[in-house]
């Protein structure tokens, strides 16, 4: 992985959008500090497929799988009745 100052990515983008796709990803940095990092576009979506859990894996999950709070039943109460008739 190669390391890229920002105006050397600038310069040679094609340069360095063609290594990104034959070597793989391509750090860019600011300043000396880390500040992105250029992927292939099926390097891209290889990781956004393996980051996203399957229905299967979801649903034998012990986590939580919402937020929802559900009062206990009987301790909702009910609007009162606001029908006026004329």
């Amino acid at each position: 992985m190669k390391i890229w100052p920002v105006q050397d990515a600038k310069a040679k983008f094609s340069e360095f959008l063609d290594a990104s796709i034959e070597q793989g990803p391509q750090i860019v940095t600011r300043r000396g500090i880390e500040a992105a990092v250029l992927v292939s576009a099926a390097e891209w979506h290889r990781i956004q497929q393996s980051a996203r859990p399957t229905l299967k894996q979801l649903l034998l999950s012990d986590e939580a799988r919402t937020d929802l709070s559900i009062p206990e039943r009987g301790a909702a109460r009910r609007r009162a009745n606001t029908f006026v008739a004329d």
